[in-house]
């Protein structure tokens, strides 16, 4: 990957509907030069999915809380992760070091949705114990990617 790679990147990022036309002009490429580098940073992963930024808020998704999970010692921590991927709570899942197993960010519709979240790993027997930090508000915040079955 070299410069041109990531100023690619990161024109896609701010825009992904950006047309190639755009780009090979900010980048100094033609637009076949430009398709087949996001042809090839595509297979090799160093782009993984083209999306829409949605707006949590405008989908009456305006909770965030963060959850520092401690996997139970008897959880099956492949399925836990499996779990996570599919779980439509759950916006991001770090496994991390420290007295915790993994930090968690997730969206719901009210405090009562962390609640039935919590309940969930319970049932499950993933959760041993965890800590919840809602977030006020949000200076700076990452993409939202709305899952299918979250609305």
């Amino acid at each position: 990957m070299d410069d041109t790679d990531r100023k690619i990147i990161g024109f896609l990022a701010k825009d992904a509907r950006r047309s190639l036309a755009d780009v090979s002009s900010a980048v100094g490429l033609s637009t076949s030069a430009v398709n087949e580098r996001i042809r090839r940073l595509t297979a090799n992963g160093a782009i993984r999915r083209t999306t829409v930024d949605a707006d949590p808020h405008l989908l009456d998704l305006p909770i965030l809380a963060f959850v520092w999970i401690a996997l139970a010692p008897q959880a099956d921590e492949a399925a836990f992760r499996s779990y996570a991927a599919a779980h439509v709570a759950i916006a991001e899942c770090h496994h991390v070091t420290g007295p915790w197993s993994y930090l968690i960010k997730i969206h719901t519709r009210s405090l009562a949705g962390i609640e039935d979240f919590l309940a969930d790993m319970k049932k499950h027997g993933y959760l041993a114990r965890s800590e919840t930090i809602i977030a006020l508000s949000s200076v700076v915040d990452g993409p939202f990617i709305l899952k299918e079955g979250m609305v």
